[in-house]
């Protein structure tokens, strides 16, 4: 078995921590990350968790992505996808400079026919397509909105940049997406729905959690519901609250505080009893199902990977689930039982999430991670986990 890369992210925090001239006893004390755990996971003996990522990146005073290594450029390069992302940033960057002169957009039911297949393109893992698709989807968008000046032309432009949000997120570009997603939330106020800005403030908290800044996420989602509250009461706006406490469940796991994170699962499964499966109500995947799969997630996140393994054992997944949400709760599965040592299950559950969605899983940092743990254990895995890690480039 091959060993693991020299810029794993153990080494990162390694070469991190020693530029800033502390010894691992110092940056154990300044992150409260345990001294023997953080000294296995600089060794590569133990794979680099969220918490520990979040943790060690605020005490260095450095960004997640700086620990993570992200966004990964040498995969990027080799699947053409690099060269995508500056054309979206130029998209974003226009926004204010009112209706374009050279751009004549066509009818606003066009354009919201193909945002709507975005969206969906984005949830079948079709990452390529929709980055090569979108800048100049949002060009035009933007300049219907201000020649429009209307309710939908401007909800319509927030729909394009809650896409570019997706996009690169999900390619690790974090700093872009906290562009996309204050673009949003600049579209949506002049749109005047409250929906969606609750659902900006549930995007905006995912990007705190995972910042580590948990308490700030916690004031968003907090937020998110005040907003919501002035909503029309009705299914749209029980999906965004439900999803809003699923959000929150998941940064009341990662800070550790169980009795908080059953509340908002709690709730969020109250709701989700009277709403159904409510997947395509803006695409958020809500309902029981996805109250499941954030029960596996926020066990993980309490360090109970044994229960988050048993009880992602028994989650059935509809077979018209999204592709992208069913490629990550693979991965947060995998997560669980490598931690729980059930190694072989999870190098299945890591399979799983590349047949499901494999643009997504590439970039997946959790699917990176779990394959360097499991790679860390050194036990004896089929050859086509050689494989797959020649793929994902770890």
């Amino acid at each position: 078995m091959h060993a693991l890369p020299p810029d794993h992210t153990g080494a990162r925090i390694r070469r991190l921590r020693l530029e800033r001239h502390l010894t691992q006893r110092a940056l154990s004390d300044l992150s409260q990350v345990p001294y023997s755990t953080l000294t296995k996971t600089e060794q590569g003996v133990l794979p680099a968790s969220p918490h520990l990522i979040a943790s060690v990146a605020r005490a260095l005073r450095v960004d997640v992505a700086t620990v993570t290594g992200q966004p990964y450029v040498t995969e990027l390069r080799a699947d053409e996808l690099d060269i995508l992302i500056q054309p979206i940033r130029e998209a974003l960057d226009v926004y204010d400079l009112g209706a374009d002169p050279d751009v004549t957009p066509r009818p606003l039911q066009l354009l919201q026919d193909d945002a709507e297949q975005l969206l969906v393109a984005v949830r079948a893992g079709e990452i390529k397509q929709v980055a090569s698709q979108l800048p100049g989807l949002i060009i035009e968008a933007t300049t219907a909105a201000h020649t429009a000046d209307t309710t939908e032309g401007w909800l319509l432009l927030a729909s394009y940049y809650r896409t570019a949000y997706d996009v690169t997120s999900k390619l690790g570009y974090h700093d872009l997406a906290t562009i996309g997603l204050s673009r949003m939330e600049w579209a949506a106020e002049r749109g005047s729905d409250a929906v969606i800005g609750g659902m900006y403030r549930y995007m905006r908290a995912l990007t705190y959690l995972r910042a580590g800044q948990y308490r700030t996420g916690d004031r968003l989602i907090r937020m998110g519901l005040t907003v919501l509250a002035q909503a029309e009461a009705g299914r749209e706006r029980d999906v965004l609250t439900g999803q809003l406490h699923l959000g929150a469940a998941v940064l009341a796991g990662r800070a550790q505080n169980r009795d908080d994170a059953d509340g908002h699962l709690d709730e969020a499964d109250r709701i989700a009893q009277l709403t159904g499966d409510a997947s395509g109500v803006h695409w958020l995947s809500f309902g029981p199902t996805n109250v499941a799969v954030h029960r596996v997630s926020v066990l993980a996140e309490l360090d109970e990977y044994g229960q988050a393994a048993q009880i992602g054992r028994t989650v059935t997944l509809p077979k018209d689930w999204p592709a992208s949400r069913r490629s990550h709760h693979f991965a947060e599965l995998a997560r669980a039982q490598m931690w729980d040592g059930a190694l072989d299950e999870a190098f299945q559950n890591l399979l799983r999430a590349r047949r499901t969605a494999p643009q997504q899983a590439r970039y997946h940092q959790t699917v990176r991670e779990t394959y360097n743990g499991l790679e860390a254990a050194k036990r004896q895995l089929p050859e086509s986990f050689l494989s797959f890690g020649s793929w994902l480039g770890a």
